[in-house]
């Protein structure tokens, strides 16, 4: 195997490997203090289209850790780049929270449910039946599909919730339709957050916490990857994909001195 050149850029998953059920995971404070110290490049990712980066940096402070709203990248801003860059100045009819929507606002887009270019489905915690019957009744129409990310739960105090994944099931099995994700394991999304950074793939590195999204797309990104054990995935779990993480770390606070 060739040997990787030294990692010039980072790009870390949020959940799971930052903050854990609203609780920063121990050392990950240390770790973004590191990296805004090394003046190095660097992404928070998330697959959460919901909020806001500017909400999300406040959530974040709120926790001690303190990210610049311009180092957050969503599935909700990759997801709007990608319409801009497949039809600039189109319309969509969306479900989804406030990150989807001013994400999609900031580029242009229009938003109704008169004959859209697109049907975007999103993650909100109020799914309306009336609204996915209008999506389901849109795609039939010759709405194009797309969705933020096909995660199909997400973690909760009281247990997983279903996620956009999930629904996106429920509007394919009613219109025969599969949406395009956008989102994580897409490598659409770590292409274009490597680009905004103005990073290469072979001097990046992406840290996560589930082989399924994070290190599968960071490894089809064609970046050095970390799987961090304080999120979905277990030990046992590893052998069981194809593939494998160039490193696994019990955390976060295991990589602070690799910056």
């Amino acid at each position: 195997m060739a040997e990787r050149k030294p990692i010039e850029s980072w790009l870390t998953d949020m959940d799971g490997v930052l903050m854990h059920e609203g609780i920063p995971v121990p050392g990950a404070d240390a770790f973004i203090a590191r990296l805004k110290e090394s003046g190095r490049p660097f992404l928070v990712l998330t697959n959460n289209s919901i909020y806001t980066p500017r909400d999300l940096h406040a959530r974040l402070s709120r926790i001690g850790l303190d990210v610049p709203i311009a180092n957050i990248w969503t599935s909700a801003l990759a997801t709007a780049q990608f319409l801009d860059d497949q039809r600039p100045g189109g319309t969509a009819y969306v479900i989804g929270e406030a990150g989807l929507t001013t994400a999609l606002h900031d580029i242009g887009y229009v938003l109704t449910d008169h004959a859209p270019d697109y049907v975007v489905l999103g993650e909100t915690r109020t799914y309306s039946f009336e609204a996915l019957t209008k999506a389901i009744r849109l795609i039939n129409d010759g709405a194009r599909f797309i969705a933020t990310n096909p995660d199909e739960t997400g973690p909760s105090a009281e247990g997983a919730l279903p996620a956009t994944g999930s629904v996106a099931a429920l509007i394919t099995k009613a219109t025969g339709r599969a949406p395009y994700f956008v989102g994580k394991p897409n490598p659409l999304m770590m292409r274009a957050g490597l680009n905004a950074l103005g990073a290469h793939s072979e001097t990046s590195a992406m840290i996560g916490d589930r082989m399924d999204t994070d290190v599968l797309a960071g490894l089809e990104a064609g970046m050095e990857t970390f799987l961090v054990l304080t999120g979905l995935t277990r030990p046992d779990e590893i052998d069981r994909h194809p593939f494998r993480p160039s490193t696994v770390v019990d955390s976060i606070a295991d990589l602070v001195d690799r910056i």
